[in-house]
């Protein structure tokens, strides 16, 4: 969702920020999900939590045209080769499809149908809300919790690949940064590993969204490429296409963050600029560019 993880934990743009994601990427250096530069990921023994994706997955064609269509489907402009749709839309025939699901964080009208346990709450019994996106926060604090969370999010993956999806986009893997230290990084990534085992196990890729800061745990969290939104406003494009060789979605919401973008990265990431309310043709604020 646009601006939603756009709270970085060390974000690149600092000094420090670039120390750390140098040393993310260094500790992830040794093994990836996708280590190949096929198109399909090849299994191999790992002690991480995640296994790698079995070579039935299919993982989005780098450098391709894409449409980030999330506010609501429409049909897909010449050119489109990728699109990310909500998960309660189809996928567009013949083209590689990306389903969003928010699996970290509750949306507003879904709040109630969440186990009061399941959200997190702070020492007052408070739930910790997104207040960008008036959002509940999931608890996965304890691997109890992470199962029964992954459990109800598992049903909106089997939908994604019910519809006929390539490929899952879960939202608010940086939701532990506003959690006001109740959940860890650790927590984050043992939660995503377990999506990503049943993603892989519906024959689904799965994208790493935003957090660069976990680049260098993504053969943990078995994640096979990245959709990286404003990569290139907060200098981090560099650093998903080193990650995942070249397969990075990227969204920008600003001329300038397009620009930025398609001077470093035009010739290898798949790159769009979209309206920060990802509104649909006809609406009055609706943006899209490419170049």
């Amino acid at each position: 969702m646009p601006t939603r993880g756009v709270t970085r934990v060390g974000s690149p743009g600092t000094a420090a920020g670039a120390v750390l994601l140098a040393l993310a990427l260094a500790a992830g250096s040794a093994g990836c999900g996708t280590d190949d530069a096929e198109n399909t990921a090849s299994p191999r023994p790992s002690r991480s939590a995640a296994a790698a994706p079995p070579t039935s997955v299919r993982l989005p064609p780098p450098h391709a045209g894409f449409d980030y269509q999330i506010g609501g489907a429409y049909p897909p402009p010449a050119g489109v080769r990728v699109v990310s749709r909500d998960r309660s839309s189809s996928p567009a025939p013949g083209l590689y499809n990306i389903c969003y699901v928010n699996a970290f964080q509750a949306q507003p009208e879904e709040r109630r149908s969440w186990p009061a346990d399941l959200l997190l709450r702070d020492a007052d019994g408070k739930v910790v809300i997104d207040e960008n996106w008036d959002e509940p926060l999931l608890d996965i604090g304890t691997p109890a919790k992470r199962e029964r969370v992954a459990r109800r999010v598992d049903r909106w993956i089997e939908g994604c690949a019910d519809k006929g999806y390539d490929a899952v986009e879960p939202d608010n893997y940086d939701s532990y940064s506003r959690s006001h230290d109740l959940l860890t990084a650790d927590d984050a990534v043992a939660f995503m590993a377990l999506l990503s085992r049943r993603a892989h196990a519906r024959h689904l890729a799965i994208g790493q969204k935003n957090t660069a800061e976990l680049l260098g745990r993504r053969a943990r969290a078995g994640l096979d490429f990245a959709v990286a939104e404003e990569c290139a406003e907060f200098d981090e494009c560099g650093a998903y296409a080193k990650a995942f060789h070249d397969r990075v979605v990227v969204v920008e919401y600003t001329d300038k963050g397009l620009r930025k973008a398609v001077d470093g990265f035009g010739g290898r990431l798949s790159i769009v600029r979209r309206d920060r309310a990802v509104s649909t043709p006809g609406s009055s604020g609706y943006v899209r560019k490419v170049g």
